[in-house]
């Protein structure tokens, strides 16, 4: 008796096993496994960045989201929350597990590439100042004793800041002042009003902005960037290399058959090139 008892209780404790190994999976699944899982994907983006990701109507538009909507319809996602937060949560957001991917435009650099998985590519973001129109600056050392404006913890801040030391470096004098903004809408007012006397920023962006505002906006001349990584791609966790893997697809795919470009067109007027290779910088993840 005692023998069949233990057989019971043996046979108990194994199924027990079996419940629990039966559910582990559900805990062991990668962030790309819950999104097809759930048919649901939760991105963080900085809608304040036109043409990339900008509110219109309501609702969040451009180039950045277009591409989104290919991404979640090759996924199989029927549920896409996409979170407007200001840029300077966005990469810690992510990383806090606050959503799923960042889909909104984030710079290459070595500092970065360290601590997020970029995927492909989606734009050539090499950097390029602004100035007001007809104003007489027509190269980058006309910025010495200058008010120069970016964004805060933008891909173009280190670049803007590497371009003052250069200067000074140079035997000139430096930016008489480096403005930096909450977000980058904020330079173009402050650009158009005569606080600051150029914009440094990617220049997609500056190219959509002179493009529609003609008589108020010109571009100056490319800025210095040391590196020569001018990419702009989306995010993903470190431990999400799948998921990261699994967007680079839809875009190389989208680039191979021309939705791309066509997406670039419609919103940059031109078309970039986006290479399989070479944007990322030694000992990325």
């Amino acid at each position: 008796m005692p023998q069949i008892k233990r057989k019971v209780m043996g046979l108990l404790a194994g199924s027990a096993c079996f419940v629990v190994a039966a559910s582990a999976p559900a805990f062991a699944e990668t962030t790309l496994e819950k999104i097809k899982r759930t048919g649901e994907v939760t991105v963080g983006t900085e809608a304040a960045y036109p043409p990339f990701e900008f509110v219109r109507d309501g609702k969040i538009v451009g180039y950045g989201p277009d591409i989104l909507a290919e991404v979640v319809k090759e996924f199989g996602v029927k549920k896409l929350n996409q979170l407007d937060l200001p840029w300077q949560g966005i990469l810690p957001g992510v990383l806090a597990g606050k959503f799923d991917f960042v889909a909104t435009t984030v710079g290459i650099n070595p500092e970065r590439a360290k601590r997020y998985a970029y995927t492909m590519p989606i734009a050539d973001g090499v950097s390029y100042a602004m100035k007001r129109k007809g104003d007489k600056l027509s190269k980058p050392e006309d910025l010495n004793g200058k008010v120069v404006g970016t964004q805060l913890a933008s891909s173009t801040e280190p670049v803007a800041r590497a371009l003052d030391a250069k200067l000074k470096a140079a035997g000139g004098s430096g930016f008489k002042e480096l403005k930096l903004f909450t977000a980058f809408p904020e330079s173009y007012v402050a650009l158009a009003n005569g606080e600051v006397d150029a914009v440094i920023q990617p220049l997609p962006s500056l190219a959509a902005l002179v493009k529609d505002k003609p008589d108020v906006f010109e571009l100056l001349a490319p800025t210095p960037q040391d590196g020569g990584f001018t990419y702009l791609s989306w995010v993903t966790r470190p431990d999400d290399k799948d998921l990261r893997d699994a967007i680079s697809a839809v875009i190389r795919k989208m680039r191979d058959d021309g939705r791309l470009s066509a997406l670039q067109k419609k919103w940059f007027g031109f078309e970039m090139k986006i290479p399989d290779d070479g944007y990322l910088p030694p000992g990325a993840m």
